[in-house]
């Protein structure tokens, strides 16, 4: 599968790429990502995967083992109850900043990603759903407009896209961005705040069980 767009760095690509392929499951944790047929399979030299594997140790997504090379990380229970912790502070003073600035086209810009997920939920089409609503929550940290905060995501949210990819029921997500959506559009950012803790907390419990049900 070739990469080639001239907008953006090859290596960026090729992150993007290996990145996507983890957070969907195509690789899973502890499979091995072989540098050199990874560089075959994208028709890329060996040098972009190089640099892509470096940033994805830094994101915490791939490590290096003895005797195997770089295999994807298997996240632990704490790395799990961090980024919820993270998440939690960041996203409930995203949605308050949102709310504060929100206008008609930025609701209407969150209501379209709420679309997507509900078409792709009819569509059984769960990755198409986890990416609709990742992009929901990207969109509010975009309307939030606060520069620091967007910098302090930015490295998480390659693993934050992955835990929005733990989803017992598909639906009652999609359900609670609407009302996460209601909320902000009231124009009160207490109650957005609110409704957005409650959301990461709810989802909090959900992976728990998911990833970790012997616990």
């Amino acid at each position: 599968m070739p990469l080639g767009s001239r907008d953006r760095p090859l290596r960026d690509q090729v992150c993007e790429e290996i990145r996507n392929r983890i957070i969907d499951g195509r690789f899973a944790p502890g499979d091995r990502i072989v540098e050199r047929e990874l560089a075959e399979e994208l028709a890329v030299s060996r040098v972009p995967v190089r640099e892509a594997l470096r940033t994805l140790r830094v994101e915490g997504f791939v490590e290096d083992v003895a005797r195997r090379g770089v295999i994807v990380r298997r996240l632990d229970r704490r790395d799990v109850e961090e980024l919820f912790d993270v998440r939690e502070a960041l996203e409930g003073m995203a949605c308050r900043l949102a709310t504060a600035k929100a206008d008609a086209r930025g609701l209407r810009a969150l209501q379209r990603h709420l679309n997507r997920a509900d078409k792709a939920l009819r569509n059984d089409d769960l990755t198409a759903v986890g990416k609709a609503n990742a992009d929901f929550h990207d969109e509010i940290v975009q309307l939030a407009d606060h520069h620091l905060l967007a910098g302090m995501l930015e490295p998480l949210q390659g693993r934050l896209h992955w835990l929005f990819q733990q989803v017992e029921d598909p639906k009652a997500l999609c359900e609670e961005h609407t009302h996460l959506y209601e909320a902000i559009a009231s124009g009160d950012p207490d109650r957005a705040a609110a409704e957005a803790i409650r959301h990461v907390n709810h989802n909090r419990e959900v992976a728990r069980h998911l990833l970790f049900p012997e616990a």
